[in-house]
C-alpha cells in the first residue's frame, strides 16, 4: 500500500512539474530491466512462501506457519519489499528529475520503521533461535 501511495505521488509530481519520461534510451532500458527484476523477485518470493504453505500477508506475521529461509530468502529477508523498492527505483530512473528519488528513500524509511521492525519482532517471538540464526547471516534488504 505504501509503495502505491509513493508511486502515485511520484507520478503526480512528474505530471505537475512537466518531468520528461524516458529522456534517453539507456534510462528507458534500465527502468524496464529494473521493473522486470522486480517482477522476478516478487514471483520467486511468493513461490517460496507458497511451497512452505505460509502466509504472504505482511500485516499478520504472527500467522506465519513456517520460517522461509530458502530460495530468494537466502539473499534477502524481505524480498517482497525489495521488489517494491526496485519498482520505485525503476520509475525514478525513467523520470528526468532528481526530486523523484525522494520516493524510494521515503519508502525505505517508512517500511523499515513501520513494517519490517514489527515483523522482525513477531518472527523472533514465534521462531526464536531459528530466526536469530537466519537474521545473523541474511541481510534485511540485499
Amino acid at each position: 500500500m505504501v509503495a502505491i501511495v509513493v508511486g502515485a505521488c511520484m507520478k503526480l509530481y512528474a505530471m505537475a512539474a512537466g518531468v520528461t519520461l524516458d529522456p534517453s534510451a539507456w534510462r528507458m532500458v534500465a527502468g524496464v530491466a529494473l521493473s522486470q527484476a522486480s517482477a522476478g523477485v516478487v514471483l520467486a518470493a511468493a513461490a517460496s512462501m507458497f511451497r512452505a504453505r505460509t502466509t504472504i500477508n505482511p500485516f499478520s506475521p504472527n500467522r506465519a506457519s513456517s520460517l522461509v529461509t530458502g530460495g530468494i530468502f537466502r539473499v534477502s529477508r524481505n524480498p517482497m519489499y525489495l521488489s517494491l523498492l526496485l519498482l520505485l527505483v525503476a520509475y525514478a530512473v525513467r523520470l528526468d528529475s532528481p526530486l523523484v528519488w525522494l520516493g524510494p528513500i521515503a519508502f525505505v524509511g517508512y517500511v523499515n520503521r513501520f513494517q519490517i521492525g514489527p515483523e522482525e519482532r513477531a518472527l523472533k517471538a514465534k521462531f526464536g533461535e531459528a530466526y536469530l540464526r537466519y537474521r545473523s547471516h541474511t541481510r534485511r534488504w540485499l
